[in-house]
């Protein structure tokens, strides 16, 4: 039988201010890396709900590097996110900033990507200044954007590999 991605990402709140995302996807931790680093991959997968396109993806993958991503809906509506990447470890390890500008509150958030027999699980630690702050970002809905955007890196990662 052969794996296959996990079906759902799974979320948990280990503290007040942490909010963990997890997802495995059948591919090796380097094309994962990949894929979740790369301008080049970015745009097609990480779009949330439908309707979105990333017209600006930049990353500067390096420490003290930054990032820049910014979406526009077919409806007109638009939003970005930006940040610095404060430590990279490739294929393994990603710690950065995040910011979505306005109200929201700088988040920092650490990626981490470990294989066992040629499956990658991906965990997202997002840390926020307050508990507040956290379930605030939860009530947006963040957690059905990111896993329809996990569904569509699952299937880029099967044309990349």
């Amino acid at each position: 039988m052969a794996a296959t991605n996990s079906p759902a990402l799974e979320v948990s709140m280990p503290t007040d201010r942490e909010l963990v995302l997890t997802r495995v996807f059948n591919a090796p931790r380097a094309l994962v890396f990949e894929a979740y680093t790369s301008p080049e991959h970015l745009p097609h997968w990480m779009l949330g709900p439908p309707g979105w396109t990333m017209p600006v993806c930049e990353a500067d993958l390096r420490v003290g590097g930054a990032w820049h991503c910014a979406w526009a809906h077919s409806n007109g509506g638009r939003m970005e996110m930006r940040g610095v990447y404060k430590e990279i470890v490739p294929p393994e390890r990603i710690v950065s900033t995040e910011s979505w500008g306005g109200d929201w509150p700088e988040t920092v958030n650490t990626i981490v990507f470990t294989e066992e027999e040629g499956r990658t699980t991906l965990s997202i630690t997002i840390l926020y200044p307050s508990k507040e702050a956290r379930d605030a970002a939860l009530q947006t809905g963040m957690t059905k954007g990111i896993d329809l955007s996990f569904d569509r890196l699952a299937a880029r990662l099967e044309t990349m590999g």
